[in-house]
């Protein structure tokens, strides 16, 4: 095989995104030492009233709003320490019981991070426990990629609340963000205490993310990973998959496939649906670590009571607000969610449309409604792609998708999504279809299709599909894109490529156009060309090519 052009290296920008999330988190710190300790004769009681011994609890207070929160260790799976919080109404006591929200945190960061978003929790009468996932910061073990053990951690700290808090076992939760999302998922696949799941920027399908069209997403995965090795401690297995994942070692692909399956929550479908926990499942259409394609069709398999919200930013960057303690709606979504199916609180979020999205190019924020994923698009209309193009791999077009976390969040917040000049585009890098100016505004809502014949002079490569709002000075606006690598192809033969680019809701303007760029360099993703390589996209006639864009009249 060729070996991958581009080795691991994560980005000044992937570094310095970890930094500004890690700060996020470490900004909610201040608040909480801020609350007074309580006296050492005082802390020694709340803890025996709830069944705790004194030597677990590190801290306690009380703050303002009356909501107490206890700093804990917590016996996760084979007793790994797990570093927690208890966060609670102040004069909660074992003469009532009360809903349980868990919150694992997300990927390198502290057990601090959901304090903002618990406090609100336990002001409306939950008790909540977020801790610290094994192998970060405090917690003990090494870091198993949402693996068995931290699916158990998920049950383990379930028993520890029930024992030593005054939850309700039959009103249990599990809510998260990114990492906490995925693990939140996969518990209720296997704990069927769970009665109701968050998942916020979280995946279905883990391989299907970060490897999708058979490509490694490099930036992506060298934000967790050096991530992962700045603030915990990666297990040798984990450790091993990121080595084979970069090098492109095909042997060992399998491997990587089987590890991811064992670790994506679209696996343990049947078992999610048999436990039948109500499941609300939140993305951006940006996120550049964990794309929502995965997320919708997983949601469409779901049985139970579900929800699925899309809309405009970058991996975690609609809920980062709340983590602060600002007005965030995704948040505030979240609780209604919960009150819904653990307090039975009927605040109508049942009876909305169970589908919701917002366009990317939306004004203010009101989400579209859909009753299923399916029904989103009302048309799929077919671009043929009538005209042969030749390329030459291994040199960048100009042609890109941003850069990991920065692109989706300049989407969001300024409308300012990746550009590219059309009529610049040198043609010997970049393969480019056109459509005529549409008359009237393009709503596009969906999965964009790409299926074309593919020739290559090498066995192995890497081609990148952007599709493109074009204005009338020729400037482009990414819609959506996606990578496909190829190997093992004989050289010079033909083959079909039937690409889906990551799912979107974008308005096009009326007097715009669609361009459709091919080529074979993306600082997001790594490629397999070899130097000299040259592609060749045809349109035979009993096997035509052709874009296949869903729109919403």
């Amino acid at each position: 095989m060729t070996p991958a052009r581009k080795a691991l290296r994560p980005t000044m920008a992937a570094a310095v995104s970890v930094t500004v999330l890690a700060g996020t988190a470490f900004g909610l710190a201040p608040s909480v030492q801020a609350a007074a300790p309580a006296p050492a004769a005082a802390t020694s009681s709340a803890a025996s009233a709830s069944g705790v011994s004194s030597s677990e609890v590190s801290s306690s207070g009380v703050s303002s709003s009356g909501v107490s929160i206890r700093f804990v260790d917590i016996p996760g799976d084979g007793g790994t320490k797990l570093a927690a919080n208890v966060v609670a109404p102040a004069d909660a006591d074992a003469s009532r019981r009360l809903p349980l929200v868990v919150l694992p945190t997300s990927w390198s960061l502290p057990q601090v991070e959901y304090l903002a978003q618990a406090k609100k929790l336990a002001e409306a009468g939950y008790v909540v426990l977020t801790y610290n996932s094994r192998g970060f910061w405090q917690s003990g073990g090494r870091i198993e990629t949402a693996g068995p053990p931290d699916i158990a951690d998920a049950s383990k700290v379930i028993d520890w609340a029930l024992a030593n808090t005054p939850a309700d076992p039959d009103h249990i939760g599990m809510a998260g963000l990114s990492y906490g999302a995925g693990i939140s998922l996969l518990a209720a696949g296997a704990d069927p205490r769970i009665k109701a799941v968050v998942a916020m920027s979280g995946w279905a399908d883990l391989v299907g993310s970060i490897y999708s069209g058979r490509t490694q997403h490099a930036q992506a995965a060298g934000l967790l990973a050096g991530a992962g090795e700045l603030t915990g401690r990666p297990s040798d297995e984990l450790r091993q998959i990121l080595d084979d994942f970069f090098s492109s070692n095909l042997a060992k692909e399998p491997e990587l496939i089987a590890w991811g399956k064992k670790r994506s929550p679209a696996a343990q479908l049947d078992r999610i649906n048999a436990n039948g926990a109500a499941i609300m499942l939140g993305n951006s259409w940006g996120d550049s670590i964990f794309p929502p394609n995965s997320y919708a069709d997983f949601f469409e398999k779901l049985t139970g009571p579900k929800r699925l919200e899309l809309r405009p930013g970058d991996h975690a960057t609609a809920e980062l607000t709340g983590l602060l303690g600002l007005p965030n709606a995704t948040w505030s979504h979240a609780r209604q969610w919960l009150d819904r199916y653990l307090k039975g609180e009927r605040n109508g979020i049942d009876t909305q449309a169970p589908v919701q999205l917002m366009s990317r190019t939306a004004h203010g924020d009101d989400y579209e409604g859909y009753p299923s994923w399916s029904a989103v698009p009302s048309e799929r209309r077919r671009v043929p792609l009538a005209t042969t193009e030749k390329i030459t791999a291994n040199h960048d077009s100009g042609a890109n998708a941003g850069t990991v976390l920065l692109g989706g969040a300049l989407d969001q917040f300024l409308k300012v999504p990746p550009l590219a000049s059309i009529p610049l585009l040198p043609r010997s890098r970049a393969a480019v279809w056109q459509t005529g100016t549409s008359a009237r505004e393009q709503r596009v809502r969906g999965t964009v299709k790409l299926h074309t014949t593919v020739t290559s002079d090498r066995s192995d490569g890497t081609a990148v599909a952007y599709l493109y709002d074009v204005g009338p000075l020729g400037v482009g606006k990414l819609i959506t894109n996606a990578p496909v690598t190829f190997h093992d192809r004989t050289p010079g033969t033909p083959f079909g490529v039937d690409l889906e680019l990551f799912s979107t809701a974008y308005d096009v303007p009326a007097g715009h156009r669609l361009a459709l760029v091919v080529d074979t360099v993306d600082p997001l993703y790594i490629e397999h060309n070899p130097d000299g390589a040259h592609l060749t996209f045809s349109s035979p006639a009993a096997d035509p090519s052709y874009l296949t864009v869903p729109v919403r009249d």
